[in-house]
This record gives structure tokens, sequence and C-alpha cells, in this order.
């Protein structure tokens, strides 16, 4: 009667460590809709499948809700890495400092945010002043800057996007956005905008450039991804250096950075970091 009850307490022992064995492990991961739309996917399922080949199971959840999500995220601690395609703010920095909280930014990629028209659209380049023009609603027609005629629709990112606040920046000498301009909620919804209306314009990331019906103007003669070129950015993952990252959190940062990592970077038509 011993021997049985010993071997059943074996038995339940070894369950309970291959059911831990098997337990995913969950790597949480908010931020900026630039790197968390296909991207920061697109790594998550290789670095799980490289994973996999080791027998360990990891689960990501994501969330990309903009830039200032991210940030915020590190800050209360609900997400491990945050995502960002811009610095984070002097008052964001401040408002770690007062939980304790040490925000590091790591460049995983870089980026160009490049102007879009409709490909119906006459342009063939545009320069940073005539960005600045449309987009603070100085010029509301076309007639403004080119021979084609009708009210310009100017799309932007909302004001949680870290590209809103990079593009205000770098393209518009960060004065206001025109009153005009309509807020979308990512990239995708930009392209897919300017792609069905002649008199659209807008602004995404390099990995959104490829969409059917619109196309991409120069800046001041530079291509975005040419080392010249005014609207270039890093996009960076976000941690708190006052605690200790996971180690499958630290290796998905680390799988990101390296060779395998940065080509699918490229593939998605970012960046890579070196």
């Amino acid at each position: 009667m011993k021997k049985v009850s010993i071997l059943r307490s074996l038995i339940a022992a070894t369950a309970l460590i291959t059911a831990q064995a098997n337990a995913a492990e969950t790597i949480v991961v908010k931020g900026s809709d630039t790197l968390g739309a296909k991207m920061v996917p697109q790594l998550a399922e290789a670095f799980k499948a490289k994973m996999a080949d080791r027998g360990v199971e990891v689960a990501f959840e994501i969330a990309a809700e903009g830039s200032s999500t991210g940030v915020a995220s590190v800050i209360d601690g609900t997400a491990e890495i945050g995502m960002s395609s811009r610095d984070p703010k002097d008052k964001e920095v401040a408002k770690a400092k007062t939980k304790g909280v040490d925000m590091k930014t790591i460049t995983v990629a870089k980026d160009g945010i490049a102007i879009i028209v409709n490909e119906a659209n006459p342009l063939d380049s545009i320069s940073l002043d005539e960005i600045e023009l449309i987009f603070s609603g100085d010029v509301t027609d076309w007639s403004g800057i080119t021979a084609q005629t009708g009210e310009i629709s100017a799309y932007t990112r909302n004001t949680s996007s870290g590209t809103y606040a990079v593009f205000q920046k770098l393209g518009m000498k960060s004065r206001d956005y025109g009153a005009d301009t309509q807020k979308m909620a990512g990239n995708e919804q930009i392209a897919a905008e300017v792609a069905k209306n002649p008199n659209g314009i807008g602004y995404v990331g390099l990995a959104y450039i490829n969409t059917p019906g619109v196309k991409v103007l120069p800046v001041d003669g530079h291509q975005p991804d040419a080392k010249a070129y005014p609207l270039a950015r890093p996009l960076y993952y976000l941690i708190n250096k006052a605690e200790t990252i996971s180690p499958i959190a630290n290796d998905f940062i680390g799988f990101s950075m390296s060779p395998e990592g940065q080509a699918i970077v490229n593939k998605v038509h970012f960046l890579s970091i070196y």
C-alpha cells in the first residue's frame, strides 16, 4: 500500500513539472502603432518559433495603441516592454522618476516618415516648407502649391501617436496642426484614406508606403530611406532599468536586435540599426 502511495506521489510530481515546463511565458508589449501593427508581431512570431524549437512555449500580448500608451505602460508596470516612435517627453521622464521608474530607450529600428499622396496627384516631390503650409492649414487648396485644384484633405495621426509628435516637430517646426486636418487611428487608416481620395495627403512609416493607390513624395529631394531624409527617426523599445527584466523578455529584445531580427525589420520595410 505504501509503495502505491509513493508511486502516485511521484506521478503527480512529474505531471506538475511537465505542466510547468509546458506553461507559456507571456511577454506583454504595449505602445506605438508604427512598431506594433507589423514589425513587432512578425518579430514575435519568429521568436516564438525559435523558442518552440528549444521546447519553450512563449505567448505575446501586443497592444498597438500609440507611443503615449507605451510610455505610460512602462511607468505603471502594465507592460514589460513599451514601444515608442518618439523620445519620452520631459514630463513623462519626470513622472517616471516620481514612481521609481528609470526609463531606458533601446533603438530597435529606424524609420523615415513618408509623405504620401494619391497616385493621381501630379506632384513628384514636396518641400518641408510646403509640408508645413499644408498641415498647419495655411494652404487648404492644392492650387496653392501645384497646378492641381481641389480642397486638400490632410490626414494625421491622433494625439497619442508618437508619429504625430515627431512629424509636428520635424515637419511643421512644432506649429499646431490645422483645424481641418483629419486624425486617423493608425498608419493603415491614413494610407487607405489617401489611396481613395485624389485630394488626400498624409504621412506614414516606411512599412506602409506600398499601399496600392498611393505614391511617396521625396522631401527636399531625399527619399524616406536616405540618410539625409529630414523626417527620419529611431524606433524604440522602452524598459524600466530600475527593475530586472524577465529572462524571456530580455531574450526577445536581444533577438529583435540580432541579425535574424534585423532581417525581419528590413522585411517589413523599416531600416535596420546597423
